[in-house]
């Protein structure tokens, strides 16, 4: 509950951005009660518990939990002793599992695996062998068009010093 002059400012005093009114969570109270304790306050934001009917306020108190209404205790009654049954005989052990299936499978994973990772080495090495041989092609590209520069920038010379145009 706040009271406002409309209901932007009503919405800056909540400090949200949300149109709670279009959204309708916020609504224009006609409760002549809280519609006094506003006006006691403007611009401040009242509370009061969800569900209350206690009047807004600037500090609420908390609401009043009732007492939880206390069962009877259930009257037992006792029965009779009855003659213990006689033990069961314990089941017999299953046979081991044949575990030679299982063995198998592992070890072909095991398998499977020690190859991926062969694969991977060889892989590696050969990239960074892939990766030597770019850097000499780099170094040998970079050697060669320095050379062709040089040579470009001599014969421009000669061409300017006979008399040639740019």
């Amino acid at each position: 509950m706040v009271a406002a002059p409309n209901q932007a400012a009503a919405l800056a005093a909540w400090g949200t951005r949300q149109n709670l009114f279009v959204e309708g969570r916020a609504k224009i109270s006609d409760e002549p009660d809280a519609i006094a304790a506003a006006l006691a306050h403007p611009e401040i934001p009242l509370r009061r518990a969800v569900g209350s009917k206690e009047p807004f306020s600037l500090q609420p108190g908390l609401p009043g939990v009732p007492e939880p209404q206390r069962q009877a205790k259930p009257k037992l009654k006792v029965a009779a002793a009855s003659p213990r049954p006689a033990k069961a005989k314990p089941l017999p052990k299953a046979p081991a599992a044949d575990r030679t299936r299982l063995e198998a499978a592992r070890a072909a994973l095991s398998a499977i695996d020690r190859d991926r990772l062969q694969q991977e080495a060889e892989l590696r090495e050969r990239r960074e062998a892939l990766e030597t041989e770019a850097l000499a092609a780099r170094r040998d590209w970079a050697k060669t068009r320095k050379a062709a520069e040089k040579a470009l920038e001599a014969a421009l010379r000669a061409y300017r010093a006979a008399g040639g145009d740019p």
